[in-house]
């Protein structure tokens, strides 16, 4: 179960490691798009753009389905859920930690100005 989940997260975040497929993932995010649409910014040919969905297909993260000869592919939301649960636990790690730190540099100033108050100058002694 635990390497079966891994394997999925490896996929997710292979698929997002490209910033043509994180943009594509994004412009599916307001609607469905057929594979050339999603080819259109990039200047890149079906077949190139069609590989690009197709990874993120194996990554869970879109489903395409074909009307006719045109390809129609829609965000799936489920595996973006899956990362973000998977990533809530490590932000809840780096906000205690942070936290911690936090308390710690409020202990360091309050300390600084108990111990580290400095006497107004008032000119060389005579």
């Amino acid at each position: 179960m635990v390497e079966q989940q891994a394997a999925r997260l490896d996929r997710v975040f292979h698929a997002l490691s490209d910033s043509t497929r994180r943009a594509m993932l994004a412009s599916l995010v307001l609607r469905e798009h057929n594979i050339g649409e999603l080819a259109e910014p990039f200047d890149m040919s079906f077949a190139a753009a069609s590989k690009h969905v197709k990874v993120l297909e194996r990554a869970g993260l879109v489903r395409r389905h074909v009307r006719g000869r045109t390809h129609i592919c829609r965000i799936e939301p489920a595996m973006l859920k899956t990362v973000d649960e998977w990533l809530q636990e490590y932000r809840k790690l780096w906000e205690a930690r942070f936290d911690r730190l936090d308390e710690y540099l409020r202990k360091l100033q309050g300390k600084e100005k108990n111990d580290g108050r400095r006497k107004k100058w008032t000119g060389p002694r005579r």
